[in-house]
């Protein structure tokens, strides 16, 4: 279920003093502070530029096709939306540290990063165009029977451990993220 639309918003605009308190908060008091934060280039020089709306989308993933439509101002927010996905699955990974650190077993670390990309996605789609999010959700409920993708089992039955669960919750689209100028992740 969505959180309302009103939620969704005031969660997106406090994502980055979020993830900056939970980097304070989640850090195991044995952390390093010398170890860089993860660096993303600036957007000027890397985003390809729009493709015509009429010009075939030769990508198998249909959010580059609707990126390839954009406008340069459209590519940017989402550029900007994306990047606060990236800064929630920053989050993530640090839950997952603390989680192995309390001795937690990796179905119920999976199981709670399922749970928050998934929430993740929901809250970062609030900055998106109705189109983009619906074009999401229609994959999603066509791939994995939910709009949002796929439950921690599905992913447990792809990959075939827990394990690989709690990998493959950390990465992204390489296509998506290339597409917008972004490093993937994982």
């Amino acid at each position: 279920m969505r959180a309302p639309l009103a939620t969704r918003l005031a969660v997106l605009f406090l994502l980055p003093l979020l993830t900056t308190l939970s980097s304070a908060l989640l850090a195991p008091a044995h952390a390093r502070a010398d170890v860089p934060a993860r660096h993303v280039p600036a957007a000027t020089s890397v985003l390809a530029p729009p493709v015509a709306p009429d010009d075939p989308c030769t990508s198998k993933d249909p959010a580059v096709c609707l990126i390839r439509q954009m406008t340069p101002e459209e590519r940017e927010r989402a550029r900007e939306v994306r990047l606060r996905y990236h800064q929630l699955l920053d989050t993530m990974e640090q839950v997952a540290d603390r989680m192995h650190e309390e001795g937690r077993s990796d179905e119920e670390i999976a199981r709670v990063l399922v749970a928050m990309r998934n929430e993740a996605k929901d809250i970062t789609r609030a900055g998106m165009t109705p189109e983009a999010v619906e074009a999401l959700e229609q994959r999603n409920m066509k791939k994995y029977g939910n709009p949002l993708g796929p439950t921690a089992d599905q992913q447990f039955m792809k990959y075939g451990s827990w394990a690989k669960v709690i990998e493959a919750s950390n990465r992204t689209s390489a296509a998506v993220d290339k597409e917008l100028g972004i490093p993937p992740r994982g």
